[in-house]
């Protein structure tokens, strides 16, 4: 059964951060992640980050220019301009999509070496950002293991990061709009972060803490808003963190929520991959946009 929450004391999440950084690549995903970002934070300014890597332009584009040059110099030469335009063609393109879903929208054009996940989140630490919004193409099982720049952005983020995967059903992108959020919460610090930081960025949505059943609380649990605290029941292994996933999956998708908010323990990305915690379980298969909330000053690089 439902039970009201009134306000907490816990700390609040850092309003001065307004600023929303999301990935783009041209890719549907990064189309929908732009999409979902702005129904979810309407009217922040925005950046769009197009980040272009070795060997810094298309295959179709370095062989047109293969052509063109004389010599190896000419040909490294041709290939950094013309890549870089080429970025920054992608960029606009991301502009374009985000000012049409009325973000006040700029490019940011940065030239990367490999680790686009870890370059995003290394962008993300400019002091105005307050998320970070990436797509996904919903990898799950072996291949989500391997890694993605969505794993790599949540792991290394020193703030929120939204995971939009792709594709979503137009219920769900309606729900992104005007739908409460559920908040995972088992009494921990990092689930109580996640409580403050999703009643500061979504100040008009509602929120429910959702608690898996047989998860131990260290303590109350306190909404720093009026909302809703709820217990899911985990089917077949109930500790399981794909169970515990599955069940904040199935209320969201009964109460029409906008999204998934989890706090994350910080442990490192290989680790955390392979213990396979609740907060990669619901970013791997809820199915649904996610968003996750790290541990304040973490190490990135652990």
């Amino acid at each position: 059964m439902d039970a009201a929450v009134t306000a907490g004391d816990a700390v609040t999440f850092d309003d001065r951060r307004d600023a929303l950084l999301v990935g783009f690549d041209g890719s549907p995903s990064a189309a929908g992640a732009i999409d979902i970002a702005s129904r979810l934070l309407p009217g922040r300014p925005t950046r769009i980050a197009h980040l272009w890597a070795p060997p810094f332009s298309s295959p179709e584009l370095r062989a047109a220019l293969r052509r063109r040059a004389s010599t190896l110099d000419e040909l490294m030469d041709l290939v950094e301009q013309e890549g870089r335009a080429e970025a920054e063609q992608t960029a606009s393109a991301g502009v374009a999509l985000a000012q049409a879903a009325e973000l006040q929208a700029q490019p940011v054009v940065h030239r990367s070496y490999g680790g686009v996940g870890l370059e995003l989140a290394r962008l993300a630490e400019q002091p105005d950002v307050a998320v970070l919004a990436v797509g996904s193409r919903g990898l799950t099982g072996v291949r989500a293991v391997l890694g993605s720049v969505s794993d790599a952005a949540v792991h290394y983020s020193s703030v929120p990061v939204l995971v939009v995967p792709h594709p979503l059903l137009s219920a769900q992108r309606g729900a992104a709009a005007t739908g409460p959020v559920v908040v995972g919460v088992d009494g921990s610090d990092c689930a109580q972060r996640a409580l403050t930081t999703a009643a500061s960025l979504f100040k008009e949505r509602r929120l429910i803490a959702a608690t898996a059943g047989d998860v131990a609380h260290t303590g109350e649990i306190e909404l720093p808003v009026k909302g809703d605290a709820v217990t899911v029941e985990p089917e077949g292994v109930f500790t399981s963190a794909r169970a515990i996933a599955a069940a904040l999956a199935r209320l969201a998708a009964e109460r029409g929520a906008a999204l998934i908010v989890v706090g994350s323990r910080g442990r490192s990305a290989h680790r955390e991959i392979l213990l396979g915690s609740v907060a990669m379980a619901v970013l791997h298969h809820a199915g649904m946009p996610v968003m996750v909330v790290p541990r304040p000053q973490r190490l990135m690089l652990r």
